[in-house]
Formats: C-alpha cells, sequence, structure tokens
C-alpha cells in the first residue's frame, strides 16, 4: 500500500509538470506563436488532466482509508488471532548481516505472544569470508568435501539443515567464529520453524552461492521458512527470498505483519504477505480456527 501512495505521488508531479508545459504552451499563443485551435486543444488536455488528477486524489484517498481499516482491525484483533497458535513451539531467527534490532523485537513478540520462543538466534556476517572458510576447511578433513568455490552452495545447504534441526552440528561448530557475527541460544534441540532476515545489501558470487544453499537447506527441512523484512528496508530482500522459494511476510514490526508471521510459522498456506506491491499473497494468510481445547 505505501508503494501505491508513492506511485499516486508521482502521478501528481506528472500532472504538474505537465499542465506547466501546457500552460507554457497557452502563453505562447497569446503572443501569436500557437494558433488558436491549438490554443483550445491545449486548454481542452488541461480540463482533462484536472479530471485524471482528481479521480488519483480520490484513488489515494480510498486506498489511504483502506489501509487504515485493515491496521485498526489488526492492532484490534490482533492478541486474540495469534494467542497459543505457536504453544510451545520453538522458531529459529537468522539474520544475513548484523541484527536488525527492530525486526528481532517484532519476531520476538509474535513469537512470544503466540506462545512459543525464539529458541536461537544466528547472525552471519555477510559478505562471507571466504579466506577463512577455506583455512578451517583445509584443516578438518571430515571437512574436505565442501573445498573450493563450487561447494559453496552445498556448505550452505548443510548449514541451513543444521540450523534447524539442532542436535549434532559439525559445520557450525567447526565454522562458527568465520561465519558467524552474533549467537545466542543453543543447538541442542530442532525447531518448528525459522525466520530470515537480510540486513545486508544484495550479495554477488560465492556469498550468493552460498545463500542460495542456505535456502534451500532451510526449506529441505519440512519446517515453515519465512522471509521477512520492516517497513521501508533499505534493501529490500523480498524478491531474493521469493526466487528461492521461501514464504515471505513484509512490514514485519507492524501487527499486520507480525500476525501474517504468526499464521505461516503456525501452517497456513505458504505464500508472500504485506502490504507491499511484492505481497502478491495479499495482506493476510487465511486465519484458520485454532482446534478445540488448542
Amino acid at each position: 500500500m505505501f508503494d501505491f501512495r508513492y506511485h499516486i505521488a508521482s502521478l501528481i508531479a506528472v500532472f504538474i509538470a505537465l499542465v506547466i508545459g501546457i500552460l507554457v504552451g497557452i502563453g505562447l499563443s497569446g503572443r501569436g506563436f500557437v494558433s488558436d485551435a491549438e490554443r483550445k486543444n491545449l486548454e481542452a488536455q488541461i480540463s482533462e488532466l484536472r479530471s485524471d488528477r482528481d479521480a488519483t486524489r480520490a484513488q489515494l484517498a480510498d486506498a489511504t482509508r483502506r489501509q487504515s481499516a485493515t491496521d485498526h482491525y489488526a492492532d484490534d484483533t490482533y492478541l486474540a488471532l495469534v494467542d497459543r497458535r505457536l504453544d510451545k513451539r520453538r522458531v529459529a531467527l537468522v539474520f544475513l548481516g548484523s541484527v536488525d534490532q527492530t525486526a528481532a523485537n517484532a519476531v520476538t513478540q509474535a513469537v512470544g505472544d503466540a506462545g512459543g520462543r525464539v529458541a536461537r538466534l544466528r547472525a552471519l556476517r555477510m559478505p562471507l569470508d571466504v579466506k577463512s572458510i577455506r583455512q578451517v576447511i583445509s584443516k578438518r578433513p571430515a571437512l574436505h568435501g565442501y573445498a573450493g568455490a563450487k561447494h559453496l552452495g552445498d556448505l550452505g545447504h548443510d548449514l541451513g539443515v543444521e540450523l534447524v534441526l539442532g542436535g549434532k552440528t559439525p559445520l557450525l561448530d567447526a565454522l562458527g567464529d568465520a561465519l558467524l557475527e552474533e549467537r545466542t541460544g543453543g543447538t541442542q534441540l530442532p525447531v518448528d520453524g525459522v525466520v530470515v532476515d537480510r540486513n545486508a545489501p544484495p550479495q554477488q558470487g560465492p556469498t550468493h552461492d552460498f545463500l542460495m544453499g542456505l535456502y534451500r537447506g532451510l526449506a529441505d527441512t519440512g519446517v515453515p521458512s519465512i522471509g521477512v523484512e520492516r517497513s521501508r528496508s533499505p534493501s529490500s530482500a523480498i524478491r531474493a527470498f521469493t526466487r528461492a522459494g521461501l514464504s515471505t511476510v513484509d512490514s514485519v514490526e507492524t501487527s499486520t505483519g507480525r500476525l501474517a508471521l504468526v499464521l505461516e510459522l503456525a501452517g497456513a498456506n505458504s505464500g508472500h504477505y504485506g502490504v507491499d506491491d511484492t505481497a502478491t499473497s495479499g495482506v493476510l494468510p487465511p486465519v484458520a480456527p485454532l482446534p478445540a481445547g488448542g
């Protein structure tokens, strides 16, 4: 919805520029440079543009009212709708780049409000320190299968699996210092869902290959895997998450975003939810009733 309002504003700006151009044309006609017929045509264009402007303003006002109503509904019903939907479930939160505290707080709040908890948080250095990773792998015979740039995707895949399944995590144990910028929570138990936030610019080369593998690994575990970002993120990752096959939620710090996240973690239809133009599945997944006594 925010993108829609920006689109409307840009149309109004174009309207103003066109009107200025037409007025200049009319001014020239008054000096004998434009014929009377052309002058009348210019005046008719101004009238048509004014009608288009008024219609555009009406669309903007309607969009704003609809968004406000949706926000108020989410604010008023959020706690009732998320209550116990993630009862006793464990969630992993993965940042690609430094921790975005706004997003981290939003995810932690949403999971907690629904009765679950963020069992572990991992922030991966972006871009990868490929040199340090190679050095660690070269010293550990058990990891030699990951040697070489062509195996970075395999490394990412298997790390993604470890992040979800927990238990023995030889890759994370060996590469933690080279890979991780921040970590909290243990890896003994598996998690029931994973949330990913990319707080770094789009990556290329070896880091891109690693991330594509990481996304595949998360998806292959079968637990809900959702890419998120906050409103007006400086470098949106939603399209990258979508291409990688993850579900997505934008504006995760809002009541609407937190509700969408909880519903997806609880097993709702996977898709791309939120208020931006990347939310091709709508604002929210279907809200299924909780089982009796659940």
